[in-house]
């Protein structure tokens, strides 16, 4: 083990933490290998239409499907009408491509909160870690194109009270609202679930006020400082109506430094190469196409690729997500030393803490059936034109930059408290013209059969259970690992909060659209069979799901036996090697997982680069 090295750093990983790291360590003069699993396919009308993003997580080019397992149970885990018997899991969609899931997911880009970032400076004792020195990372990333109007008049008064950033590599954007107005139907049930939303949080005048006057923008600085409840837009990672993220980053970074950024694709990494003295070398890979067991297609024919290594002369950075790191690092030898003697591994560092502290939200669905096809939708295929075919009039608007395709199918939503006593708002209920009860092999075609749905999706954050674990079935990097989040009960929310906040939800929802009933047929799911809180209760056990795995690498003090990382992203007992992704986590921050992931890389970006100049 002693090749040359070509390059001061390799990233493992192209996603949320290892893209923009990737390509701002190439920005800052250093010479960066990114190595990616997946190759570079997202390059078609699936991935660039934001309204498109279901398809994208379905498209047999880049997906990797996860079957994991809410419980170990199976006489529980069978309860759930998504679970697939013969893959012995429900569906976890995960994308094995140039700029990993941000490339398949809703978009939506919403600030964590205070607390997330505080709680971190706390554990570890560090206090760069403070919310208000984090806000600067977002301000870095940001290129918001929703505020201009109050950016130039900031400027002006040489003042900045929304603490947005103008000036980064993110592109973030929110729906035109006018584009409901023709539909009649989907107005009425938006205003009236407006004003019963705006009843059931009985905000105080004076809040009601700053929510106007920051243009319900849940990113603006003084919302965020407040922990602000209410109806909010939803900021999204669009550019002209067209998806934005990681991959475009990566490409523009490529095109202007080709001498510093090398993006390999096609490369999954296997182990992480050591030394005797337990530093980080390099990363031995194999060459091809979907040979990792998750790819959909996987190429069995291929065999195991042509093994090969790349070594750095600085350090190696795993971002492969909560996963795919804990995977890679147990499959080098670092992780919990019983866990990895039984599958025949030597151990290089006994970390305990490797693959546990799975977590994730809880999500659930509320699924009416209305009399009639949303107008909006009326023209709308959910499909690019064949090649010489004319475009559908919705894609026609969409090639303009205009239309219900520049979104990602949220028309409204809501942030609350499940109940007052919480220090943070806890749900985020999103309005969506569509059925979507959650993930399973072929969901994403209801978007394209089904016109006259309308679903709130209830997604319930700060969730307690920690107790999810990812471990390997085998040696063989090959293989899928063992992903258990061991739900509500069968986990460690000792208090029940979890379950009971999301059933709040589910009658929230309910209440918001009880004044439109004379639209709605019939509600579906839940179904009006269901009342109870008991019957509630039962129906989330059987039928909740989540997207936002993270904290399998969690970060603590040195003193910390289940820590994984230091605040500085360094991986215990190894020199040269870092995690960079949700996986570092200590707690699941906030709402949605990519806004706080992308923030932690922009950290990482400069702690690593301050590190290297020493």
């Amino acid at each position: 083990m002693n090749g040359r090295p070509e390059h001061e750093f390799i990233v493992v990983g192209s996603g949320a933490g290892g893209g923009p790291l990737a390509a701002n360590l190439a920005k800052a003069g250093f010479t960066v290998l990114l190595l990616e699993a997946g190759e570079d396919d997202a390059d078609d009308y699936n991935c660039q239409v934001p309204c498109f993003h279901a398809f994208a997580s379905e498209d047999e080019r880049l997906r990797w499907d996860f079957f994991v397992r809410h419980y170990e149970s199976d006489e529980r885990q069978r309860r759930d009408p998504k679970f697939v018997p013969a893959r012995g899991g429900v569906l976890y969609p995960r994308a094995g491509t140039l700029g990993g899931c941000t490339v398949h997911n809703a978009m939506i880009t919403l600030y964590p909160h205070n607390s997330d970032w505080d709680h971190i400076a706390e554990l570890t004792g560090d206090p760069s870690w403070q919310s208000e020195r984090m806000r600067g990372y977002f301000e870095r990333l940001e290129k918001c194109e929703y505020q201009r109007l109050r950016e130039l008049a900031d400027r002006l008064l040489g003042v900045d009270p929304s603490r947005h950033g103008f000036d980064g590599w993110l592109t973030t954007n929110v729906a035109d609202p006018n584009m409901v107005f023709p539909d009649s139907q989907l107005r009425q049930l938006i205003g009236d679930s407006v004003r019963a939303a705006m009843r059931e949080l009985d905000l105080p005048l004076e809040e009601a006020l700053e929510d106007a006057i920051t243009a319900l923008d849940p990113n603006d600085w003084r919302l965020v400082q407040r922990s602000a409840e209410g109806i909010r837009q939803t900021p999204l990672a669009t550019h002209g109506g067209r998806r934005i993220g990681p991959r475009e980053y990566l490409r523009q970074v490529e095109r202007a430094h080709p001498d510093r950024l090398h993006i390999r694709t096609g490369a999954l990494a296997t182990r992480v190469l050591l030394d005797e003295n337990q530093r980080a070398l390099g990363v031995e890979y194999r060459v091809g196409r979907k040979l990792y067991r998750a790819a959909a297609g996987h190429a069995s024919d291929q065999g195991a690729g042509e093994v090969m290594q790349a070594y750095a002369s600085r350090e190696v950075i795993l971002a492969g997500g909560a996963f795919n790191s804990p995977q890679l690092l147990m499959l080098s030898g670092i992780g919990p030393k019983d866990h990895l003697a039984s599958r025949g591994i030597p151990v290089r560092v006994d970390l305990p803490g490797v693959g546990q502290n799975l977590q994730d939200r809880y999500e659930i669905g509320v699924v009416n059936r209305v009399k009639a096809d949303f107008g909006l939708l009326k023209d709308a295929t959910f499909d690019a034109p064949a090649a010489g075919a004319a475009p559908d009039p919705v894609f026609a608007q969409w090639l303009a930059g205009k239309g219900v395709y520049t979104t990602n199918g949220a028309v409204i939503s809501v942030i609350t408290r499940a109940a007052r006593s919480r220090p943070e708002p806890d749900l985020f209920l999103f309005g969506l013209a569509g059925l979507f009860k959650g993930y399973f092999p072929g969901y994403s075609k209801l978007f394209r059969e089904h016109k006259d749905y309308f679903t709130w999706g209830i997604l319930k954050a700060h969730t307690n259970n920690t107790a999810g674990q990812v471990t390997l079935r085998s040696s063989d990097p090959l293989e899928v690992p063992q992903i258990d989040f061991r739900y509500f009960d069968e986990g460690n929310d000792a208090s029940g909060d979890d379950l009971e906040s999301v059933v709040h939800g589910i009658e929230l929802a309910r209440r918001m659209t009880r004044g439109v009933r004379s639209l709605i047929e019939a509600e579906e799911l839940p179904g009006e069979a269901l009342q109870t809180r008991d019957e509630l209760r039962q129906f989330v056990k059987d039928n909740a799901w989540g997207h936002h795995a993270s904290c399998t690498n969690r970060m603590g003090p040195a003193g910390d036996r289940m820590a994984v990382v230091d605040s500085s992203f360094r991986v215990y007992g190894i020199r040269g090697l870092r995690v960079v992704d949700a996986s570092v986590f200590p707690r699941i921050p906030g709402f949605f997982i990519v806004t706080p992931t992308y923030m932690i890389s922009e950290k990482a970006s400069d702690v690593i680069a301050a590190d290297a100049r020493r």
